[in-house]
This record gives C-alpha cells, sequence and structure tokens, in this order.
C-alpha cells in the first residue's frame, strides 16, 4: 500500500510518517516541497506519487495570524483539502483530513458530538470548516477527524512554551476557563494507522462503507491552566516556579477569541473504528518522558495556545 502524506515536518505529520510506516511505501511531503496554495502542484503530487490512501497532516495553524490572513488560512485549510480529496477520489485512493474543536463556538454545557450545529468563531475555524466542507463535497472514501489542543515533544505548541517560560519567569498566568482534551501528536497518528491497518490493504473499500466526520481526542478534560500544572509536574518544573496562577480569558485578550468549551464526544469513533484514546494525563506523561528534542534549560528549570 502507497501512502501520501502531506505535511510531514508538522507536529501530526512527523508522527505519521512513523506510525504508518509498517503499512506500506511512504511518500513523504511538507511545505519546502509543497505549496499547498497551488492547486496544479497539488494535482501533480497526487497523481505522480499514485497512491491508495491520501493522508493530509498539512495546514494553517497561526490562529491569532489568521484573523489578518484569513484568505491565506482559507486556501491552505479550505481549498486544498477539497483538491487533494477531488485527485485522491480520481486515482482510487482513500483520503484523511484533520479538523479542529474550533469549528464549534464552544458555548454548549456538555462534550460535542459529531452531529452537533458548527458555528466557529475564528478565521481558523472558519477555514478549517471550510475544508471539511470541501473534503465532503467531493465524497468518496474519505475520513475528516477533528481534534483539539494538538501537542507534540517538537515543534511550535503550548507545552514547548510553558517549559520554556518556566526556565526564564518566576510567575506564569495561564488561561483557566477554557476546557478541552490536550491530545499527543503520536496517539493521532496510532489511531489513524490502527483504522487504516484495519482496511487489510483496501483503505478506498474500508472507508467508502465508513465516511464521515469522527471526533478523536483523549479522554477527560482540563484547562490550560490545568494543561500547565501537568506539564511543569511531568518536567520536575512544578517546584522551581514561584507562581503558577489562573487567569479567566478576559484578561488575556488575543486577535481571535477561543471556544470555552473544546471538548469532543468521541463514541462514534470508537463504535465504528474501535479507536479510543486513553486519558490526556497520560499522555502529557508519556510524551515528556521521552524528552530528548525539549530545550534543556526547560528540564533543568522545569501564552496563550492553539488548536
Amino acid at each position: 500500500m502507497r501512502i501520501l502524506i502531506t505535511g510531514s515536518q508538522g507536529q501530526v505529520g512527523w508522527e505519521l510518517v512513523r506510525a504508518l510506516a509498517p503499512l506500506g511505501e511512504i511518500i513523504a511531503v511538507d511545505h519546502a516541497h509543497l505549496d499547498l496554495a497551488d492547486c496544479a502542484a497539488l494535482r501533480r503530487t497526487v497523481a505522480e506519487a499514485g497512491p491508495a490512501v491520501v493522508v493530509n497532516a498539512a495546514a494553517y495553524t497561526a490562529v491569532d495570524r489568521a484573523e489578518a490572513e484569513e484568505g491565506l488560512a482559507t486556501q491552505i485549510n479550505g481549498a486544498a483539502p477539497g483538491v487533494l480529496a477531488a485527485e485522491a477520489s480520481r486515482c482510487g485512493a482513500a483520503f484523511i483530513h484533520y479538523s479542529t474543536d474550533y469549528v464549534f463556538d464552544g458555548t454548549k454545557a456538555t462534550p460535542y458530538t459529531e452531529a452537533d450545529p458548527v458555528a466557529p468563531i475564528n478565521a481558523y475555524g472558519r477555514s478549517k470548516l471550510a475544508g471539511e466542507r470541501a473534503v465532503a463535497a467531493v465524497g468518496g472514501s474519505y475520513l475528516i477527524l477533528r481534534t483539539s489542543w494538538v501537542y507534540a515533544a517538537r515543534g511550535h505548541n503550548f507545552p514547548r512554551t510553558i517549559l520554556r517560560l518556566a526556565a526564564e519567569r518566576d510567575r506564569l498566568t495561564i488561561v483557566d476557563d477554557q476546557i478541552g482534551a490536550p491530545t499527543w501528536a503520536r496517539w493521532i497518528a496510532a489511531a489513524t494507522a490502527a483504522i487504516l491497518a484495519a482496511s487489510r490493504g483496501d483503505p478506498a473499500g474500508y472507508l467508502g462503507e465508513r465516511c464521515g466526520i469522527y471526533h478523536l481526542a483523549c479522554g477527560g478534560a482540563t484547562s490550560w491552566y490545568g494543561f500547565a500544572r501537568a506539564l511543569l509536574a511531568g518536567a520536575g518544573g512544578e517546584g522551581r516556579l514561584a507562581e503558577l496562577a489562573p487567569i479567566p480569558t478576559r484578561a488575556y485578550p488575543t486577535p481571535a477569541a477561543r471556544p470555552a468549551n473544546s471538548r469532543l464526544d468521541c463514541t462514534r469513533l470508537g463504535a465504528t473504528f474501535h479507536v479510543c484514546l486513553p486519558p490526556w494525563e497520560t499522555g502529557v506523561r508519556l510524551c515528556f518522558a521521552d524528552d530528548s528534542s525539549l530545550p534543556a534549560t526547560a528540564l533543568r528549570k522545569g501564552v496563550h495556545p492553539d488548536s
């Protein structure tokens, strides 16, 4: 089975290259080799690869900057997935795409299901919703996996920022009234691998019978403040930081509004694919036990997130 992975140097893409390798031949491309705003290049890349499945982990992820660059964000997160899905369908390949909790407005009191109405409150969320709709419009053998609060031990993300700041400052203030489930990129990749392995070499047929949107996130929930506390405790930095203080969202204004509730109900994923991610605390502990890529100063000493 030949697998084309876009965004191969991103948090999820980097893990996908490794998790999917036992399933077949991997063709990995990143932003340096594929301009997601170039539709002709997208079509050519898929056609030349001749894959059995295209896994699109490429995205515009700068949530605040998207407020000023919504056109670019929508081209990358909205139009490009549609082009990739169409080309995958043209060559008989399955298509897997990742979306976000930010397609919801965060006003619901309980975790969001796939059937809940979408209502993004920022440009990034609107661009990702455009991508969902573009992929669904193509139809065929596709899977859209909505996830939340993605992190890894590498790349630009909330954990690395917190650990760096804890090494530099005596006091950190972290938003405590936005709730979600931090989800380890490695487990997103592992879940994707499990789904593809179950296809028994026929991803187009397998996903064609199960196509649609599924929520994929770790179990449990916490706030960004709770996430920061867990990170510092795991990295040995909690006792060295003089103060970690919770604050409300209104005390940390940002260009892009964030949902207060980012919890995702993953029941449908479990029922369909028998995949269920462990609690978020377990992911944090395991991720940062493998700390070779973290800044050494952060580990010895030891802001606002994007989804």
